[in-house]
């Protein structure tokens, strides 16, 4: 069988998830991983099966038998390893959020253009079947008229001082690390662009003045407002609820799904019904879309212009939770 040929840009905690899911995925193997420390990037090999490293990533993106290159760096090292990965003629699937904002997500794209090669941001959740079916029920009129959405995502990892998620600048915040979720789903499931945010945070001094927690009110079309919250101090949580005028669906898990969940349960003119797919690995799913579109079998699902959309977003309620003020967008 076809196999694309992957290598990983740094030795990230979120390989945990997505190394294994591309080797179990239908299209690609994991050729290499690179770090700046060669003792991780070999370790990294060892723990996963990976049959080469790199001590370096300007050494992987030279190797000959890689297609594409999985990026988990920290935020502010996207723009500049996907450029280069492209102009090593090197696909790219880049870790969301894409890039620090709006603009540098054009350059990249339009760095992948002139190189030829596809580029991709990782946002798993949308590659699981039920998403597809979620918005065909919103399009049926399973739930009246839609009013309006809500998600949310937090955890508490606020005692990691270390962590990269709290250096304001390498894009440390919940936004970027988590808000950037319940935003784009909201985009995905309406098929239209907010017109203006507006948001509220907490920056926090312990941890580089990022902001901590963040709940926003974005303005869509027609009156429809998706309502959000997100952090990195605060109880897990990753749920989404669509509600209509005749019903509304409830997402359980709705980034991070559990396997002992419904997919999604649904409330309709006075009835409740649970909706359960077979189990779906989201990653290898988007794996394995990414791979096929390289190879022409399928149209990019989810193209550079919808990072760029997603980051316009992101810009937007940051300036509003810094400027406590209402951004047109």
């Amino acid at each position: 069988m076809r196999q694309l040929n992957w290598g990983v840009l740094g030795a990230a905690g979120i390989n945990r998830s997505v190394v294994p899911a591309i080797q179990a995925s239908a299209t690609g193997r994991v050729a290499a991983i690179a770090s700046r420390d060669a003792g991780k990037a070999e370790a990294a090999a060892r723990q996963y099966g990976i049959p080469d490293f790199y001590g370096s990533y300007e050494e992987l993106l030279r190797d000959p038998g890689i297609d594409a290159v999985y990026i988990p760096l920290p935020n502010h090292l996207h723009k500049e390893w996907t450029i280069r990965a492209a102009e090593a003629g090197k696909h790219v699937l880049c870790e969301k959020p894409i890039a620090l904002n709006a603009s540098e997500a054009r350059e990249m794209a339009e760095a992948c253009e002139r190189a030829g090669v596809k580029l991709a941001e990782a946002f798993m959740y949308r590659h699981h079947p039920r998403m597809e079916r979620i918005k065909a029920l919103i399009a049926a009129g399973e739930i009246g008229e839609l009013r309006g959405l809500h998600g949310v995502f937090t955890f508490n990892n606020a005692g990691d001082k270390g962590n990269v998620r709290y250096r304001a600048d390498w894009g440390g915040g919940s936004v970027y690390d988590v808000g950037c979720y319940p935003i784009s789903a909201a985009r995905f499931l309406l098929g239209a662009e907010p017109a203006a945010a507006t948001a509220h945070a907490f920056f926090s001094p312990e941890h580089d003045n990022v902001d901590m927690m963040c709940a926003g009110l974005l303005e869509f079309p027609g009156g429809v407002s998706l309502t959000f919250d997100c952090g990195m101090w605060a109880d897990f949580r990753n749920d989404l609820e669509i509600v209509g005028t005749d019903g509304r669906i409830e997402v359980p898990g709705a980034f991070l799904p559990n396997k002992d969940d419904p997919d999604f349960v649904v409330y309709s003119r006075g009835e409740r019904r649970e909706e359960k797919g077979e189990y779906a690995n989201q990653y290898s799913l988007q794996a394995d879309q990414f791979a096929r579109s390289i190879w022409g079998e399928e149209v990019l699902k989810f193209p550079p212009a919808d990072a760029e959309a997603n980051m316009k977003v992101i810009d937007a309620v940051l300036k509003s939770a810094r400027e406590k003020a209402r951004v047109v967008l």
